[in-house]
C-alpha cells in the first residue's frame, strides 16, 4: 500500500477530495497541518510520517514555499518542487519565464520605486493593470485608468511595510470577453479546463464569485498549456489564459497550489484522482 501525505494549513474542499480519492484507490492518506509541524536542521525523513510523497497544499504561499524547502532538505519527494513553487508564486519571475520561452503573455512593465512607476504609467499611457508580485484570489489587482487612481495607489504603496510593494508590476489591459480560461495540467498534460466568467466586475477569480463553465480544450489551448507547464518546471499547475480581441490567446498567470473545486463540478475527468495517481507514479519513476 502506498502512502500520500497531504500538507495543508487550511483544510479546504480540495484537500478532502484528495484524501478521499487516495483512500478510494486503496492507498493511505496522511493529513499534515503545516502550522503545527516542527522541523530543524537535524530533522530526518524517518522522523515524520511523510509517506511516499507529499502534496503541498498550503493556502499561504510563503508557508508552503518554506515547508517545501524543508521537505527537499530531508530528501522527501514533494509536488510541486521548490523551484516551481518559487517561480509560480512570484508574478514577475513567472512573467519573465513565460516571455523567455516565447509564450504569449500580456506586455508587462516593471518599476522599482513609486516615482519610476508613475513615470512608466505616464509614458505608456492608461489604462494599465497593477498587480502585487505575490498574492492570489485577485487581491490587490486593479485597473489604473487615470492619474488620480495612480496617485492613490502609489500613495498607499508608499506607506505599507511589505517589501513586495516596492516592486511595481504593471500590465497591459487586454481587451477580451468578460471571462478567462483556467486549464489544469498534470505532468504537462491538460486534463480539464473551464471558463471563469466575471460576475460583473473586473476580476474572474472563482474565489470572488466568478461562475465556472466547462471549456473545450482546443489544440491551441492544449499547446499553450503544455508549453507554459514545461516552462515552469511541470508538476500540477493551473494555467490561466485570456482570449484577447487583438492578440488572441495569452497566458497571464500560472498557479502552483491550484484550486480545483469549481472545475471539478463540471469536468469530465476526475481531477483529484488523477492528481493522486500522478503523484504516486511520479515517485515510482
Amino acid at each position: 500500500m502506498s502512502k500520500v501525505c497531504i500538507v495543508f494549513d487550511r483544510l479546504r474542499t480540495e484537500e478532502k477530495m484528495l484524501q478521499k480519492e487516495a483512500l478510494d484507490l486503496g492507498h493511505d492518506a496522511v493529513m499534515l497541518d503545516a502550522k503545527i509541524t516542527q522541523i530543524n536542521t537535524d530533522s530526518k525523513r524517518e522522523d515524520y510520517n511523510f509517506g511516499d510523497i507529499v502534496l503541498e497544499r498550503c493556502v499561504s504561499y510563503f508557508r508552503g514555499l518554506h515547508f517545501t524547502a524543508s521537505l527537499e532538505f530531508m530528501d522527501v519527494p514533494v509536488l510541486n518542487k521548490f523551484d516551481v513553487a518559487n517561480v509560480c508564486g512570484n508574478k514577475m519571475f513567472m512573467t519573465l519565464l513565460l516571455k523567455k520561452n516565447n509564450i504569449p503573455t500580456p506586455k508587462t512593465y516593471f518599476s522599482f520605486s513609486s516615482e519610476s512607476a508613475a513615470e512608466n504609467l505616464e509614458k505608456v499611457g492608461y489604462p494599465l493593470v497593477i498587480k502585487p508580485v505575490i498574492g492570489s484570489w485577485g487581491r490587490g489587482v486593479m485597473p489604473i485608468k487615470d492619474k488620480d487612481t495612480m496617485d492613490a495607489v502609489l500613495e498607499i504603496r508608499n506607506i505599507t511595510d511589505s517589501p513586495h510593494d516596492r516592486i511595481y508590476y504593471l500590465q497591459e489591459l487586454i481587451k477580451r470577453p468578460p471571462r478567462d480560461i483556467r486549464v489544469i495540467t498534470i505532468g504537462d498534460e491538460p486534463i480539464a479546463a473551464m471558463y471563469r466568467k466575471s460576475s460583473g466586475g473586473f476580476k474572474t477569480n472563482i474565489a470572488l464569485g466568478a461562475d465556472p463553465e466547462l471549456c473545450e480544450i482546443t489544440k491551441e489551448i492544449e499547446d499553450m498549456a503544455v508549453k507554459a507547464s514545461k516552462a515552469m518546471g511541470g508538476g500540477i499547475l493551473g494555467i490561466d489564459m485570456m482570449e484577447g480581441d487583438e492578440r488572441g490567446l495569452v497566458v497571464h498567470e500560472v498557479n502552483n497550489t491550484v484550486e480545483f473545486k469549481g472545475l471539478a463540478k463540471v469536468a469530465e475527468r476526475n481531477i483529484p484522482k488523477e492528481m493522486i495517481e500522478f503523484a504516486l507514479n511520479y515517485v515510482r519513476k
